[in-house]
């Protein structure tokens, strides 16, 4: 655009030297009646004046040159910087679209996040209801491993009574308590859970003619089944068995009956069994 404005400049500089040369020679045209006298003489100052229009001109053209010069670095050295700027723009036109991909990775990332923090909370709630019914199996699992079974004595032998009211009989020689439900010390069997539950008792003693052998299975105080066997010599033994639905805390035991006797020794005649069959 520089070089345009000038090249103009110039030929408006020339055209204006052209017209004033043009006006200079047609002052100088000498009149037809003199042109005798005039033959053969040139006029002094066209040459003069010529020679200072050219020196203007080469002064103006200097000059021009100078400030177009000037004006070439200054275009350089705005197109560097273009170019600059142009390198630096792109660079961060890149910059922006990295970004742009990062978080469009990002958000993806959150959406990731926030699907497997969904299904870790679900899962977690899964987990805490698998371990309540884990816990739950395990409970109902131990409370259904309920089962008893012991003898009057664990060695020598003894005949208990007769005894002038009901007495509780404590068979303390234990074989099996799987539960702990059954009490050596008390002869008790209290139920750990609410189910259905078999007892099986046998008794036995030595006839005679004043006095049976028997005994009765108690339920909270309540006189469920007995064994019962009356002989007057020899021995003799009399069983029984009963299937209870027992809630939590109902005691279970056996009461020797009002008159009569029970023999044990190292050969266990007189047992008393219980397990649980299933709860309810």
């Amino acid at each position: 655009m520089e070089v345009t404005r000038f090249f103009q400049l110039l030929l408006l500089i020339c055209s204006l030297f052209t017209a004033q040369l043009q006006i200079v020679s047609d002052k100088d045209i000498i009149p037809h009646g003199k042109q005798t006298e005039s033959q053969g003489r040139e006029p002094a100052n066209t040459s003069d004046h010529q020679q200072g229009c050219t020196q203007d001109i080469h002064a103006v053209l200097r000059e021009m040159s100078a400030s177009l010069a000037e004006h070439r670095v200054e275009i350089r050295h705005i197109q560097r910087e273009n170019e600059a700027q142009a390198a630096k723009l792109k660079e961060l036109e890149l910059q922006r679209t990295e970004l742009e991909r990062q978080k469009t990775e990002l958000d993806k990332l959150k959406q990731q996040l926030q699907a497997q923090s969904g299904e870790l909370i679900t899962m977690k709630g899964r987990l805490n209801v698998t371990e309540k019914q884990v816990q739950a199996l395990q409970r109902d699992g131990e409370v259904k491993q309920v089962a008893f079974s012991a003898s009057l004595l664990a060695s020598g032998e003894v005949t208990l009574g007769p005894f002038n009211t009901h007495t509780p009989l404590v068979f303390k020689h234990v074989v099996t308590n799987i539960g702990n439900a059954y009490n050596p010390n008390t002869g008790t069997f209290i139920a750990p859970v609410r189910g259905a539950y078999r007892f099986e008792f046998y008794i036995g003693a030595h006839g005679h003619a004043s006095h049976p052998s028997g005994a009765v299975l108690v339920k909270n105080g309540q006189h469920i089944f007995i064994a019962y066997e009356h002989q007057p010599s020899h021995y003799g033994s009399s069983a029984n068995g009963v299937t209870l639905l027992l809630e939590v805390g109902d005691v279970v035991f056996l009461r020797l009956w009002v008159n009569s006797r029970i023999f044990d020794n190292g050969n266990h005649h007189s047992t008393f069994s219980g397990h649980l069959l299933f709860t309810i």
